[in-house]
């Protein structure tokens, strides 16, 4: 299904696994977002406030903390090991959180999850590198990172509808579920990998110069997008006794994060990496701005809501491609720089904003948005991708 999507001159060996991985990393993403539109559930079936499991999410991303040892970890195991065991740790993570009976197992579980998560991811991403040349790379992340929006539109969707039906601990028990069951076709595919793919490198390294500024570009993006994306279930039960539609809404960014996956496959090599980051920030600011005037109605809100989320998929999905190539050769080190940095922009903005939003409305945390995107825009409009960049390894066996 995926693999169609790339020609003959990418690698067999590329091509044969691609489905299997993309679908994983479905499952998990989808286990990863589903908290944040159903946040008011949850918090409600544990009896306590909006901001205080917005304080518990917080712990949990704080595990992007650790993104810089984890991406030294990939760099130096085999790829199929460190996969492996990303993947467990997800399907282990989300079924504590479904049994979760306080906030402070619940934020363990998320924080375990978000670390677990981190490995799978970066390992993933590591394995795509040494088999596709930068100047390519545009088009296999974009179809990879579909996988980001299909979490939404269709994993946290259905496990929207199963928490309908029956409570979110159900919801979060399938999705567990179905990652386990993902897992083990994965894990049956990675051992006819050869283990001499790996890249094993022993030193220790560092971000300098201008690749810190795509690491301050990824906290602005990721923070913006938590900003909105863990208020906006709230604003819509609060204000518009949206509970039973707020599948729809997110059925609704699900499909326009798709949308804006497959359009940067097929436009971000072309129109530059760079370009693109830039392109989907500025979307993000305006329809976060437009929102501070318009969250009154719950059309316009939700139009300009879809917006901006399609304005970040599609500036976060052209930015991995330079973040993984930040320190060639060292692709875990470098993702886990940017990654570490997203997290931290997730995890600050997932307490403050679900602050901002109880004493302020919506207005609040789409002003913070849209001042994040802005950050996000000018960060990589001074960043110029080095021009050894290309020379990265390429195996194609």
């Amino acid at each position: 299904m995926f693999a169609r999507q790339l020609d003959e001159s990418h690698s067999p060996i590329l091509r044969d696994r691609l489905d299997a991985l993309v679908w994983a990393r479905m499952t998990s993403n989808a286990c990863y977002r589903f908290s944040p539109p159903f946040i008011a559930t949850i918090a409600a079936g544990l009896d306590v406030k909006v901001s205080t499991l917005g304080l518990a999410l917080m712990f949990g991303e704080f595990a992007g903390l650790l993104s810089r040892l984890i991406g030294r970890a990939v760099d130096t195991r085999d790829r199929r090991i460190t996969m492996t065991c990303g993947m467990l740790g997800v399907v282990v993570s989300v079924l504590c959180a479904s049994v979760a009976v306080n906030t402070i197992m619940f934020g363990a579980s998320v924080f375990f999850l978000s670390a677990s998560k981190v490995l799978f991811d970066t390992s993933m991403v590591a394995w795509i590198n040494e088999h596709v040349a930068y100047e390519r790379r545009g088009r296999v992340i974009g179809i990879i990172e579909t996988s980001w929006a299909l979490g939404l539109l269709l994993g946290v969707a259905i496990m929207g509808l199963i928490t309908l039906l029956t409570s979110w601990r159900i919801g979060f028990a399938c999705g567990a579920l179905v990652l386990l069951i993902t897992a083990l076709i994965v894990m049956r595919q990675l051992p006819k990998e050869s283990s001499s793919v790996s890249a094993v490198t022993a030193e220790k390294v560092h971000i300098r110069g201008k690749a810190l500024l795509i690491v301050g570009a990824s906290f602005f993006l990721m923070g913006a997008s938590q900003s909105l994306g863990i208020t906006f279930g709230p604003w819509l039960e609060d204000n518009f006794n949206g509970k039973s539609w707020i599948t729809a809404v997110v059925i609704a960014l699900g499909l326009v994060e798709l949308i804006a996956s497959i359009t940067s496959a097929r436009r971000t090599d072309t129109w530059g990496k760079e370009r693109s980051v830039v392109y989907g920030a500025v979307l993000m600011v305006v329809s976060a701005l437009l929102l501070t005037i318009g969250e009154q109605h719950w059309l316009s809100g939700v139009i300009l809501l879809v917006l901006f989320m399609g304005g970040f998929e599609f500036a976060v999905v052209s930015l991995l491609p330079i973040a993984a190539n930040l320190v060639p050769g060292s692709t875990g080190a470098s993702l886990g720089a940017v990654v570490g940095a997203g997290t931290l922009g997730r995890a600050t903005f997932s307490f403050l904003s679900t602050r901002s939003y109880e004493s302020n409305g919506l207005w609040l945390p789409a002003a913070i948005s849209a001042v994040l995107a802005m950050g996000a825009g000018v960060c990589t409009l001074f960043y110029r991708a080095p021009r050894s960049s290309s020379s990265v390894m390429y195996i194609d066996e």
